[in-house]
């Protein structure tokens, strides 16, 4: 496996993109990895990087988007924070990912068993973690709207995850007009995720 460049970035349209990393999902599961040299990835990196797509996802140890999508140096952006909530530094992030460093899709990847989802619905309250939790907060709402389940059990824990990325990408659309206008125009993809603990596989959204 070879890392990006211009050329191999410039190629692939958004649904490529996609493709690429649905099928890095598909061997993980499989335990197939891509043989990487990556010390060449640092060589061939140098000078530049192109990577087709940048990944929202959790702090969470276990969601890695480069392991779990089996990329190489130099291959995805990855965009960490707890609970993969939206922020301006997240969203200044995905704009420069997407206008200036030529990425094709962004990706919001929720994952299960998330603890600041949990935490979220628990209504925890301590320093700084409260102001960060109070972004999951239109997620719960949502499935207590929506969800069928009673709010005290792991199945509306993990129903509140999702929600929780839909919101995002809802959010990515509403507050960047350099993504909602490069979607419109077909030049990218905003696409949503959850990836299983349990299992390693990640269950995308239809678009």
């Amino acid at each position: 496996m070879k890392a990006q460049t211009k050329t191999t970035q410039d190629s692939l349209t958004p649904n490529d993109a996609l493709r690429m990393l649905k099928e890095g999902n598909n061997r993980f599961v499989s335990n197939q990895h891509t043989n990487k040299n990556l010390l060449q990835m640092v060589n061939d990196t140098r000078d530049g990087q192109w990577p087709f797509a940048v990944v929202l996802s959790c702090i969470d140890s276990r969601t890695s988007a480069e392991l779990v999508f089996d990329q190489g140096l130099g291959d995805i952006f990855s965009a960490r924070v707890a609970g993969n909530v939206v922020n301006e530094d997240i969203l200044g992030s995905m704009e420069y990912a997407v206008k200036y460093a030529g990425s094709k899709l962004v990706l919001v990847l929720g994952h299960t068993k998330c603890g600041a989802v949990t935490s979220a619905c628990k209504k925890v309250n301590d320093g700084n973690i409260t102001a960060l939790l109070h972004k999951i907060k239109p997620a719960i709402e949502r499935a207590e709207k929506e969800a069928t389940v009673s709010a005290d059990t792991q199945e509306f824990v993990e129903k509140v995850a999702t929600f929780n990325v839909f919101e995002a990408m809802e959010e990515i659309r509403e507050r960047s007009q350099i993504i909602r206008e490069m979607e419109n125009e077909g030049k990218i993809i905003v696409a949503g995720a959850v990836y299983d603990v349990e299992t390693g596989v990640v269950n995308f959204f239809d678009n």
